[in-house]
């Protein structure tokens, strides 16, 4: 028994259905497929499937067996792709999910400049500030901003993201400047409604407790809105320095409390494992280490 192609023909079977189905994707005989199952099991010593006349039922210990061999089977794709790339120009089209603001502010000059680099990509960027299932979905990369959580996704981190805390001077000089995490119950929070608050970070904690009615305060799930209401002096923001930055720098607002500022998130480049080594993949990753720099060209303004 080749094991490789006895684990194929199993996972096969699973995704398909049914033995005709895989034979069919497989290009062999619904007999040899069958076959190449019975074999699995039996070096396995255990049963991985149980067959009906009109279905197939995974066992527990077929469930569990799928899981492990669909992963071997994708390192093994990788791995000979990664051979065939080498070669390859990076080509084909490019789909790529990026959060809002941060596209818009920071990713057209990164986008000319790396299909200026290679040509024969194409780009299809779409802007959403939710988190895309990039498999179900169907992109290749999707850039994410946050605390990275674990699950079967590839991610490199791009660049780190410091948030602050930041208000114009004008309503400052209305209302005073907190000076310590405790005042901030007393200002107006414009809140980002994707925003997870830490629950050991007391500026949110201290913010999300206001005096006033929650009934007045100003939500958004756009944070260039939330910038441009703390520019108009309608109160205290926490925005990513991408974001903020020009604004701190030209003095429009102004950083509270910087001994306390929220921990800093990052972004990522995400992307499904199948994927891994694609060369128009492999090509964008590569061309965005390093990008921003470190720190971030946006973070130039102390």
């Amino acid at each position: 028994m080749d094991r490789i192609d006895a684990m194929r023909a199993f996972v096969t079977v699973v995704s398909e259905g049914s033995f005709t189905r895989a034979a069919d994707r497989l290009e062999l005989s619904p007999q040899l497929v069958s076959k190449y199952v019975s074999q699995l099991e039996h070096h396995l010593g255990t049963r991985l499937l149980n067959r009906t006349t009109r279905k197939i039922h995974l066992t527990e210990a077929g469930a569990r067996y799928h899981q492990r061999a669909q992963q071997v089977l994708n390192d093994i794709d990788d791995m000979e792709n990664q051979l065939g790339d080498l070669q390859g120009e990076a080509r084909g089209r490019l789909r790529i999910s990026a959060p809002v603001s941060f596209a818009i502010r920071h990713m057209a000059p990164l986008l000319a400049e790396f299909q200026a680099a290679h040509p024969a990509v194409g780009i299809d960027l779409q802007l959403n500030d939710r988190k895309v299932d990039i498999v179900e979905e169907g992109f290749d990369i999707a850039l994410r901003i946050g605390h990275l959580k674990s699950s079967s996704l590839i991610a490199r981190r791009i660049a780190p993201v410091r948030l602050v805390m930041c208000a114009a001077p004008a309503y400052l000089a209305r209302h005073g400047p907190p000076r310590q995490p405790e005042d901030l119950r007393d200002h107006r929070y414009l809140r980002y409604s994707y925003m997870d608050p830490e629950a050991g970070q007391p500026v949110f904690r201290w913010l999300q407790s206001q005096g006033g009615s929650r009934d007045s305060e100003l939500v958004s799930n756009n944070g260039d809105v939330l910038v441009e209401a703390a520019i108009a002096g309608a109160g205290i923001a926490i925005q990513p320095t991408f974001i903020a930055g020009e604004a701190i720098r030209d003095g429009k607002l102004r950083i509270l409390l910087p001994d306390h500022e929220p921990e800093p998130l990052a972004l990522y480049a995400v992307y499904a494992h199948r994927q891994l080594l694609a060369s128009k993949v492999r090509s964008f990753i590569d061309f965005l280490d390093g990008y921003f720099g470190d720190p971030p060209y946006w973070d130039r303004f102390d």
